[in-house]
């Protein structure tokens, strides 16, 4: 049973998910966000955090799992409760990944730590669009031109001239009577036209994103079951070659290099015995470039599939480790 496929799925569609003597999955809701000065736009958004004080049973998941499975409430829940032991008697030694929701481990005052991935939007609305920002529409208004007054000649006028003047039809002026409020009420009115098309416009833009993103993420899911339905066979030492212009930093146990790098994680250590045997593990099964990545914040030691200064790199082994192997890690950027 595929636990963690589980409660994805329900992350998706409730608001708590509460695993019986472990703790509870909960989610919060961002609304969209239009900022119409710098034209930046948020989609919905769902992030997830976890309660270790809700442990309760409310039958959510035992009921889903029961039904997916085609088993037995009762068996359901005694399967959850297995996972859930062995899950914190890893936290004991490790941390523990769940691949698409985050990591746990143990502070330095043995209490529960969950770090989110924050890969996947839990928000069924989004359609897989991102955040993004365009230039803002600005309103241009002409001034009005100004017609130079003519001057009165001074010189007298030749008959000849007295003569054209006299055929000469000038139109009478009139002196225009509209108020200055008649004149900004017409600004306005020019104004509220351009803000309704800018508006408009927008909407039009942000409803095209939104189908393009929609079929990417058809083409993507395709593309995975097309590529998952192939007999990979035994597989071949994985060799990645990258030349990095790093700083070299030795502590007393293990040396990392440091600087700008795209690392796809195996696991993380409190104890150098432990990421040792991952690291030679790791090796064995081909991953000749399986180092250390940087430590933790809490001090725990990272074992990586391999690290990259490109981030394509990165995702492309993710990629293989996930869906072809169908083992677990997860993405991390290192910064200098």
């Amino acid at each position: 049973m595929i636990l963690t496929q589980y409660i994805k799925e329900l992350l998706f569609q409730q608001e708590c998910v509460t695993l019986p003597g472990f703790g509870s999955f909960v989610s919060q809701n961002h609304p969209i966000k239009v900022n119409r000065f710098t034209g930046e736009f948020t989609p919905p958004l769902r992030t997830i955090s976890f309660n270790r004080l809700i442990q309760e049973n409310d039958g959510l998941l035992a009921s889903y799992i029961a039904r997916r499975e085609n088993i037995a409430y009762n068996d359901a829940l005694v399967e959850i409760e297995k996972e859930c032991a062995q899950w914190n008697k890893r936290l004991d030694k490790d941390s523990l990944i769940l691949p698409g929701i985050g990591e746990f481990s143990l502070n330095a005052e043995n209490k529960l730590r969950f770090l989110p991935h924050g890969k996947i939007n839990f928000d069924a609305t989004a359609l897989g669009l991102k955040a993004f920002q365009k230039t803002p529409l600005k309103a241009q208004i002409k001034a009005a031109s100004v017609v130079p007054p003519v001057s009165n000649a001074s010189s007298k006028s030749s008959p000849m001239q007295d003569n054209k003047e006299s055929l000469a039809f000038t139109p009478e002026k009139k002196e225009d009577d509209r108020s200055p409020f008649a004149k900004y009420a017409v600004i306005g009115v020019i104004a509220v036209a351009i803000l309704g098309a800018a508006y408009y416009l927008g909407n039009q833009y942000l409803e095209s994103e939104r189908l393009k993103s929609t079929q990417l993420a058809e083409q993507r899911i395709a593309k995975n079951v097309e590529e998952a339905s192939f007999d990979l066979g035994s597989i071949a030492a994985i060799s990645y070659e990258t030349e990095a212009k790093v700083e070299t930093v030795q502590d007393n146990t293990i040396t990392v290099e440091s600087g700008q790098f795209y690392s796809v994680i195996a696991g993380s250590f409190r104890d150098q015995a432990n990421a040792e045997r991952k690291l030679a593990a790791l090796k064995e099964q081909g991953f000749e470039k399986a180092t250390y990545a940087a430590q933790s914040p809490d001090g725990l030691i990272r074992v990586a599939y391999g690290r990259f200064e490109s981030k394509r790199q990165a995702y492309s082994l993710l990629s293989f480790i996930n869906n072809s192997l169908e083992e677990e890690a997860w993405y991390l950027v290192e910064g200098y």
